[in-house]
């Protein structure tokens, strides 16, 4: 009752319902609900200051920045998302608020675009920057295991290096990608290799050009760190699973390399398992196994990790509790 009773207190404010209502659209930092809300910087964070102690928003460190999202779990994380179901659709003040959100995430989406459209023809090496492909591309064929693939869709397909990867055990493989530059690539690899089951189309990861059920096996390779809105993409894919497929996500462990962000277009340092956890949870997901694969050349303090999750529709049958392994590489 207490915890209930803070929580309607610490959100009975006008601003504070409105910030409510836009982290309900996904995870922003102080600068851009500043902008949204038309407020100064000193009374947003004020705001943010109380709803995180009362238990209705989340805070966490990325780096330089510090990001804030609606709670997920608990009193605090279902009254916030209740508050959220109640407020009226066609209030002007929250459709005012609503279109400044999405001029900011037009602005993401277009400096995404660009830096894409930029490195499109170099992106190969400026992923062998970062890991060891070899490594990741061995840990995700074992986690996927020798049998057929029905459907596989790759989200965000890139240059379309995972289509090449496994579209040889597949009946059918469709990469998604937002960039032209980097489909028009990836047509020319397929084309190359020969792979006439592989096909590659421009679609948004948010909707995906799929009915409900029709994969058996979405894959999601270094992308989420790109996206605004990772649950979000997470949701769609999940809606895209028939009930007994399987989500492969690939992303980078949790790490301060600014420039990654400042430089590259990464919105996220990295994901931490407990993020994904959280999202798996959120989009009707279960985590199975997670696999960290830490470069070979950490020791000397450079490089990332990379993790692998491997999510199953939780409506089939889970043999075993989530693992964690170790990679056991020097």
């Amino acid at each position: 009752m207490d915890e209930l009773l803070v929580g309607l207190r610490a959100v009975a404010e006008s601003t504070r319902v409105r910030i409510l209502f836009v982290l309900s659209h996904g995870e922003f930092n102080v600068s851009e609900l500043t902008q949204v809300l038309g407020q100064s910087q000193p009374r947003v964070s004020r705001h943010l200051k109380l709803m995180v102690e009362a238990g209705l928003v989340s805070r966490h460190k990325e780096g330089n920045w510090v990001l804030f999202r609606l709670r997920e779990e608990g009193l605090g994380g279902a009254l916030s998302r209740a508050i959220v179901d109640m407020l009226p659709a066609l209030d002007q003040a929250l459709m005012r608020d609503l279109t400044r959100l999405e001029s900011i995430r037009n602005q993401r989406a277009e400096l995404a675009a660009s830096y894409f459209s930029s490195n499109a023809a170099n992106w190969e090496k400026l992923r062998s920057l970062h890991i060891r492909e070899e490594d990741v591309e061995n840990a995700m064929l074992n986690i996927i295991g020798p049998s057929r693939i029905k459907t596989l869709v790759d989200l965000g397909t890139g240059t379309g290096r995972i289509l090449e990867l496994l579209a040889p055990q597949a009946d059918q493989a469709v990469g998604i990608d937002a960039s032209r530059e980097m489909i028009a690539i990836a047509r020319s690899n397929l084309e190359r290799n020969n792979l006439r089951q592989a096909q590659v189309r421009h679609g948004d990861i948010y909707a995906l050009p799929f009915a409900n059920d029709a994969a058996d096996l979405v894959v999601i390779h270094q992308v989420l760190h790109y996206l605004d809105d990772p649950a979000r993409a997470l949701i769609e894919a999940r809606r895209v699973l028939h009930p007994n497929g399987r989500l492969i996500v690939v992303d980078f462990a949790p790490h301060e390399l600014e420039v990654l962000r400042n430089e590259h277009a990464h919105r996220r340092l990295g994901i931490s398992t407990e993020q994904i956890t959280g999202w798996f949870n959120r989009a009707g997901l279960a985590l199975q196994r997670h696999e960290l694969l830490p470069p070979p050349w950490l020791k000397e303090q450079t490089g990332l990790t990379v993790s692998v999750w491997l999510g199953i529709n939780k409506s089939a049958r889970v043999s075993s509790a989530p693992t964690k392994m170790e990679s056991t590489r020097p």
